[in-house]
């Protein structure tokens, strides 16, 4: 069963190599897939440096859905892993806690919740834990959503809306000492408020959009 990792990244070359580091420690994953979603920094350099780590460059943002997209298209693997470009304390348990319900066939996805990183990030992931970027899923739940390359910010919102509406069986697993770079910390201040505005309002519009489609 072929276990594939996507790792959108936009402008995460401080903290890529790590992320990779620890994909690559685990025994799980058959392959890393980094999608450079319009990067302009050395993300893809940074990637590059790795054996075995394939290299998709979008010379255009897409959003994490559209990059996923892209990952996804590379690939056909049963298992898909997504994970977050800007993670802090990764580890390959981390990994395989993540994968061990649906390769084990609990359930066809499983959600990753921060515990122990960091106040600001573990109380946002407890306020609103279907927008947690840390998954492992069937390949088939991706392909279920038409419209994954417009989801943008709100893949996260589309993935749960499907389990519910499906009453697909879903499990949260507890990532310990987990944590993320927050948007302010990696654009200053008020560039960092403006960047998750923007998040939150793609996030809002996708789920008015879903809310109002008769499909």
């Amino acid at each position: 069963m072929e276990i594939a990792a996507i790792i959108p990244a936009y402008n995460e070359e401080k903290t890529i190599g790590d992320v990779i580091t620890a994909l690559k420690q685990s025994t799980q994953v058959n392959r890393i897939i980094v999608v450079s979603d319009g990067s302009e920094d050395e993300t893809v350099n940074s990637a590059m440096h790795f054996e075995n780590v394939e290299v998709i460059e979008l010379l255009d943002n897409r959003g994490k859905g559209g990059a996923i997209k892209a990952g996804l298209e590379r690939c056909a693997a049963e298992i898909i892993l997504i994970l977050d470009a800007d993670l802090i304390g990764l580890s390959a348990e981390h990994i395989e806690t993540l994968l061990k319900p649906v390769k084990n066939g609990e359930v066809l996805m499983s959600v990753g919740i921060f515990e122990k990183g960091r106040v600001t990030t573990d109380i946002a992931q407890k306020v609103a834990p279907f927008l947690s970027g840390q998954r492992a899923l069937k390949r088939e739940l991706l392909e279920d959503i038409s419209d994954l390359d417009l989801s943008r910010f709100g893949i996260e919102v589309a993935l749960h809306k499907h389990v519910e509406d499906n009453e697909i069986e879903a499990a949260v697993v507890q990532l310990p000492d987990l944590s993320h770079v927050m948007k302010e910390e990696k654009l200053g201040f008020w560039k960092g408020v403006l960047a998750r505005a923007k998040m939150y309002w793609e996030i809002f519009k996708y789920m008015t959009r879903i809310k109002t489609d008769p499909k």
